[in-house]
């Protein structure tokens, strides 16, 4: 431990801790229940601190930077209101496994228990959806549950933590020792397990690998395709989670989530042998879990997770192996490759399934306005391998996760828990953090309005990210549903948009309009040279509702 010899009040103590666990971003809506800490921020000069204009904004960075850097994102919100409009963000990185801590301003520890002004026990608001809740009870603790919060946000499957920051401890004095840095230790696969794990690999004729979840890093994406690799493995994403794997390699078979090809469900339902990496084949990803039954699937399972809880939890698999991502990956080096692989057409053909599912069709004539299609075909094929994807929730996303191939990791900003909005916060938080970098955010007129003040963030700060505004005047996840349901009786879906052109300007960001496909690539270009933040809005057909569905047959 250090020891700094002087007396510090509590936001610098906490500022300071902050500092020695590497923080260099934190994002907040000021509120003068952490007064103390907004004042140490003003001289922590390797912490720059991003005002947004909406706590779930706020969160949503800094589950951003999280799912960027692998390290937690930092978000400061006040008590009460600003508590609950950062719970969005919450929720997402909890069922995104982010690391991320929430720190919010309490009331006084005299006034608690009096309904005092915005006061909440927020160990049980948010008890059911942070990884850890607490409250800081004496400024000699700070340290102490300053190094518990990094070590459980990013330790087996990483989180969000929340902090409660009562006033009085803010603002109170003491002389107390900086904790150590925290270190995170992650489980390794023993070697009895990868034994057995190459064997069934080795008796198999139908395998198929599922990658997911958080915790990758360089080293780890590469030892892992060295692996499929070396076994012609053909290797699908779970939902959300294209980025981890080259779409352009060979082995490389598609996603399973939302707009899923038949052909991979199909093939996921034959294969003989899963070797499931990091996912939770939740919901979305099992498409309601009937790709893989609950709780013993049809398939041979191999299923390897670092939270000992999830392994079990849904699916009973042949061999569960408690195992942090990078450690696991990094073991597969010492498998020596299958040598009968009675599985190289069941890969080629898989890939060939999804060349053919992922090129964007010849536009139609039927179709009015900009075709999504080859707005998405385009960005793939001339933005560079790091450029970041962000969208939130919405039918549009099913162009993007269908179209985009994805080069590289962290790479693709995309809630797994479906949240409107998310898309553009987290495509500011990723241009803040690298400008120089190629961000573009696809979001639906319903989506982008969720959070469209921000453009006030990204033009302050200097982000110069390009958010694509999808407007078919509508809220068209649901109206698809209700078209299936209640066919002719549309109810609440409608949407009245404003001029998102002098909307954008007005903050002084680049905008412009288009309307026909063939116009997009120049625009797109000048957005790019724009050097600000830009907007483009795609006047779409709202008949378009998915790749393939039209409304009027939905």
């Amino acid at each position: 431990m250090s020891d700094h010899g002087q007396t510090r009040n509590g936001g610098r103590i906490l500022v300071d801790a902050l500092a020695s666990n590497g923080v260099d971003t934190v994002y907040c809506v000021p509120g003068e229940s952490y007064l103390a800490v907004l004042d140490a921020l003003h001289d922590a000069h390797g912490i720059r601190t991003i005002t947004t204009r909406h706590e779930g904004a706020a969160s949503n960075m800094a589950d951003a930077y999280g799912k960027l850097t692998g390290r937690p994102g930092i978000c400061f919100v006040t008590r009460g209101p600003g508590a609950t409009h950062a719970a969005n963000g919450v929720h997402t990185a909890s069922e995104d496994s982010t690391p991320m801590i929430l720190f919010i301003g309490q009331v006084e520890q005299s006034f608690m228990g009096r309904g005092a002004f915005q006061e909440v026990d927020y160990r049980q608001m948010f008890g059911g959806i942070a990884k850890w809740v607490t409250e800081i009870d004496s400024i000699e603790r700070i340290p102490e549950i300053m190094a518990k919060a990094f070590s459980i946000a990013m330790s087996g499957r990483p989180g969000p933590v929340v902090i409660a920051l009562p006033e009085d401890v803010l603002f109170g004095s003491a002389t107390v020792a900086d904790a150590p840095v925290a270190r995170v230790v992650q489980a390794a696969p023993s070697v009895a397990a990868l034994g057995e794990l190459r064997a069934l690999l080795e008796r198999a004729s139908r395998p198929l690998v599922i990658v997911g979840g958080t915790g990758w890093d360089a080293d780890a994406t590469a030892a892992f395709r060295r692996f499929i690799v070396a076994n012609h493995l053909p290797v699908a994403a779970s939902f959300r989670r294209q980025d981890l794997f080259d779409n352009r390699d060979p082995h490389y078979v598609g996603q399973l989530g939302l707009g899923v090809s038949p052909k991979l469900a199909e093939r996921a339902r034959a294969a003989d042998l899963l070797i499931v990496v990091g996912s939770r084949l939740a919901e979305t990803t099992s498409s309601g879990y009937t790709v893989f039954e609950s709780p013993t699937p049809k398939q041979t399972m191999i299923h390897v997770h670092p939270d000992p809880q999830e392994l079990g939890r849904v699916y009973q698999a042949r061999l569960p192996i408690n195992a942090g991502l990078r450690e696991f990956a990094l073991a597969l080096d010492g498998i020596a490759p299958v040598a009968s692989q009675a599985w190289q057409q069941w890969t080629t053909d898989a890939r060939a399934d999804y060349v053919a599912h992922s090129t964007p069709p010849a536009p139609s004539a039927e179709i009015a306005g900009v075709d999504l299609a080859q707005v998405v075909g385009h960005l793939s094929e001339v933005l560079p391998d790091d450029a970041v994807i962000a969208n939130g929730a919405g039918n549009y996303t099913v162009w993007v996760h269908r179209y985009y191939r994805y080069r590289q990791p962290a790479t693709e900003l995309a809630p797994t828990n479906g949240a409107m909005g998310y898309g553009f916060p987290a495509a500011i938080a990723a241009s803040l953090r690298d400008p120089k970098r190629s961000v573009v955010c696809f979001a639906g007129d319903g989506c982008f309005m969720m959070y469209p003040q921000e453009l006030a963030t990204a033009v302050q700060f200097g982000a110069p990210l390009i958010v694509i505004v999808v407007n078919n005047g509508m809220l068209g996840t649901i109206r698809m549903h209700q078209e299936r349901e209640y066919p002719g009786r549309v109810s609440a879906t409608w949407l009245e948009n404003p001029d998102f052109i002098a909307f954008a300007k007005s903050f002084g960001a680049h905008a412009e309009r288009v309307e026909r496909t063939e116009d997009f690539a120049a625009a797109f270009e000048r957005a790019q040279k724009a050097g600000v933040a830009a907007l483009i809005e795609l006047v779409t057909d709202p008949r378009q509702i998915t790749p393939t569905n039209r409304l009027n047959a939905a």
